[in-house]
């Protein structure tokens, strides 16, 4: 048997073909990524979307085979990042010049119509204009409290750039494989899943946009979620690609924004509402992070990026208030250390605040239930 190696995961893509065209992986695509981690190989194609469509039902056959023909291969994965097809040219307007930008479009133009995961109840994201403001963190402790909450939850993390979920949900094992399907992990209550726990930690995702919105879609159509209330999705920070793939993989229940209290970030988060509002899908509010500092010696109450911005902005903007989450060195270590501070530290004050949030955020999805089952 072959050692783990580029060339052996090559070969055994070329030795698997379609029955009724004699083409392998490797002639419908190009190998674009590789990764062991434990004896498990995880491997990347990029092709178009044609093409993908033909490589898909060889994908099984793949992944048997990698974990059959090398030596040490335990279990294996295959996720296919297609692109897009490129779209017809259109002509420029006589006499020259470039076609003017439609921003005439009428909104909710985008409006998702994709199908729900298998046994997911709701999907809802967590977003934000902009990097920095604290929204894995948020995800994470909003998802942990929807679970404390009695919901069963799943959280999807969609920052394929910038995967924190098995930092700081303190999840360092590989995901298993069935039946081509991936396994979620579980902890703190809840199932997860991150492109993280498929690479090495340190290594740099240099995937281009079509490549992304490909790994999305495998990340929910492709991993056994099981019976779940409500999936939680960490959105990458922006109104780009990712956004608009997710919109359209899946019938978003509902986003919600994390916006800081100074006006830069809150002209993003506005944004971010905006965005979603053009894709019909319902923001279920504005959650104002690092509201305030409290000193952990004096309890002296300091306002170091202003306050009650957020709740400004959801007021202008018609949507909810969820709340205010203080800046606090908890939080941070929490993070760092694989323990949402909801379940680490309960009655701190930011516990109370995530768990506030989770209360409202569950009240909203409870309905939102109540009303597809009475459909």
């Amino acid at each position: 048997m072959a050692q783990i190696t580029q060339s052996a995961i090559e070969q055994v893509l070329r030795d698997v073909r379609d029955p009724r065209t004699g083409a392998c992986a490797l002639d419908l695509g190009t190998l674009d990524a590789t990764t062991v981690r434990d004896g498990v190989v995880h491997v990347a194609i990029a092709t178009d979307r044609d093409r993908a469509e033909h490589i898909r039902p060889m994908i099984a056959d793949i992944e048997a085979r990698l974990a059959h023909d090398i030596a040490g291969v335990k279990g294996a994965s295959v996720i296919l990042t297609s692109h897009r097809a490129p779209a017809a040219a259109t002509p420029p307007p006589q006499g020259g010049g470039h076609r003017p930008l439609n921003l005439g479009a009428k909104p909710g133009s985008a409006q998702p119509t994709g199908p729900l995961p298998p046994n997911v109840g709701l999907v809802i994201a967590v977003a934000s204009g902009k990097g920095g403001v604290g929204k894995s963190t948020t995800a994470v402790n909003l998802a942990v409290g929807l679970g404390l909450e009695g919901l069963r939850v799943g959280l999807l993390d969609a920052d394929v750039h910038g995967p924190s979920l098995p930092r700081m949900m303190g999840m360092d094992s590989q995901p298993e494989v069935r039946d081509g399907r991936l396994q979620p992990l579980h902890g703190h209550g809840i199932t997860a899943m991150s492109i993280g726990m498929l690479v090495e930690e340190t290594k740099a995702m240099i995937w281009r946009g079509p490549m992304v919105m490909g790994a999305i879609g495998q990340l929910l159509s492709d991993v056994d979620w099981g019976e779940l209330d409500v999936l939680v999705v960490d959105m990458p920070p922006g109104t780009g690609d990712a956004q608009l793939t997710l919109a359209q993989k899946t019938a978003l229940a509902g986003a919600v924004i994390v916006s800081t209290p100074q006006d830069i970030a809150l002209l993003d988060a506005r944004r971010g509402v905006a965005m979603f509002e053009k894709m019909r899908v319902p923001v279920l509010g504005i959650v104002e992070n690092m509201s305030y500092f409290c000193c952990p010696n004096c309890n002296h109450r300091t306002e170091l990026f202003g306050h009650g911005g957020a709740r400004a902005e959801a007021e202008k903007t018609g949507v909810p208030f969820l709340g205010e989450i203080p800046l606090l060195a908890d939080i941070r270590a929490s993070g760092d250390n694989g323990a949402p501070i909801v379940i680490s530290a309960p009655d701190s004050p930011a516990g109370k605040a995530y768990r506030t949030l989770a209360h409202t955020v569950g009240g909203a999805l409870r309905r939102l239930l109540d009303k597809k089952q009475a459909k």
